[in-house]
This record gives structure tokens, sequence and C-alpha cells, in this order.
């Protein structure tokens, strides 16, 4: 049986392309119907599901805190809770004062240059101290007591028990210098020095920290007892026609 093909080759073509279009129109169809779908399901949940558990999210809480309302002495709880809290930011932060007759024992230079306080102040905010001082042998030992502040080192123990050194003082300075009777009527220098401390001379978590100077190449005994002696009353000024 002999068949011919009467259809055109153009013909053809055009068919098959109607058939891709259709195919392509089908899918797209499926595919935005499904879109549709999703932001359908979406809109739904949004606007239902959500609103469901936020309303019981709100009834959740507006039930626990009736409960907590009902506690005795709610606020009192709430509060040494939030201070408990910071007993370890406060405990890490302080300092140990009782360090500053360490300090002023290992200052103090020996006799002839000695030098008598009669006020010490230490400000922890700017890590400063204040000392108002008196010295018989004047601008020398003015001067020697500076350098001593100058080469004081602070040496500590750290967290892994090694042993540091820091330098004790920065900034040092000296101020109202001027010439005085003491209570003896001997003329003294009076002065007042200032410097920076090391912040590992106070701090907690410098363990046996200790001020010490170095001497002829040995180190002070870091451990000694404060001499009275170095404290006295402040020098007064010098009246008219004192020699």
């Amino acid at each position: 049986m002999i068949e011919i093909n009467l259809v055109p080759d153009i013909k053809l073509a055009l068919m098959r392309a109607q058939k891709a279009r259709s195919f392509v129109i089908m899918i797209c169809s499926i595919v935005s119907i499904a879109a549709f779908s999703i932001v359908g399901l979406l809109v739904l949940y949004i606007f239902s599901a959500q609103l469901i558990r936020s309303g019981i999210a709100d009834k959740t809480i507006t039930t626990e805190n009736d409960t907590l309302t009902k506690v005795q002495d709610l606020s009192k709880i709430l509060t040494l809770q939030n201070q408990l809290t910071k007993v370890s930011q406060l405990n890490n932060d302080k300092k140990i004062d009782s360090r500053i007759f360490n300090l002023l024992d290992n200052i103090i230079p020996p006799s002839p240059n000695s030098v008598s306080v009669s006020n010490v102040s230490v400000d922890a905010d700017t890590n400063t101290i204040s000392i108002d001082g008196q010295a018989i042998n004047g601008y020398p030992a003015l001067e020697i007591f500076k350098k001593t502040i100058i080469g004081a080192k602070v040496k500590y123990l750290d967290s892994d028990k090694k042993e540091q050194s820091v330098d004790l003082a920065s900034n040092v300075m000296t101020k109202d210098v001027s010439y005085g009777e003491d209570s003896s009527g001997k003329k003294v220098l009076r002065f007042t020095a200032i410097f920076n401390y090391a912040k590992e001379t106070f701090a907690v978590n410098s363990k046996n920290a200790s001020v010490v100077i170095a001497i002829d190449g040995n180190v002070t005994d870091s451990y000694r007892g404060v001499p009275r002696s170095i404290f006295t009353d402040r020098a007064k000024d010098i009246t008219a026609g004192s020699n």
C-alpha cells in the first residue's frame, strides 16, 4: 500500500509550534495555579493561624502575670536577684585600699631625706594618689622622694600565679611647694606630690601585690609594718619675723 503525504512541510512545522505553545501555556497555568495556592495558604496562615497563636500567647502571658502578681514580696525578690547577678562584677572591681600603707612604707626615703606625711588621698576614678608631705632637708629630700616614686615597682602574682612587675607611678608631679614651720618650730619644705598609680596596685586580682624599691641591689621588705614616724601634723605658715 502506498501512502502519499499531501500536507506541506510548512503546515507540519506550524502544527508542531502550536502543540509546543499549548504545552508551554499548560505548564505556565499549572505553575501559576500552584503559586496562587501557596500565596493563598500563606495569607490564610498569617490572618488566621498567626492570630490564633497570638491569642494563645497573650492568654498565657496574662495567666503568668496574674500568677506572678500573687507572689508575696515579688519586688524584693527581683531586686535581690538583680543584685546577686552583680556580685561577681563588684568583687572583681573592688580595690584593696589597705595596700596604701605598704606603698607609703616603701616610697618614704630614709633619713636624712625622710618625708613626713600629713595627708594621703586615693582617687579610684582617675587612678591618682595625692600626698601632702614635708621634709626637713628641703628640696634635696623632695627630689629624692620624687625619684623614689618614679623608681617604685608593683610586684604581684597573676591568675596563673606567675610573678609580674609594673611601674607604680606615671605623671609624677609636685605642687604647692613652700617653706613652713612644723609643730616643733623647725623649718620644713611643704609640698603635695601627685601621680597616677598602676591599676594593679590595688586590684583584687593582683595577688600578693606589694610596692618594692631597689636599694643597692636589694629589694626592701614589702611586708614591714608602717612606721608611725612618717605621719605628722601639717606644717604651719612661717610667721613674720621668723628665721
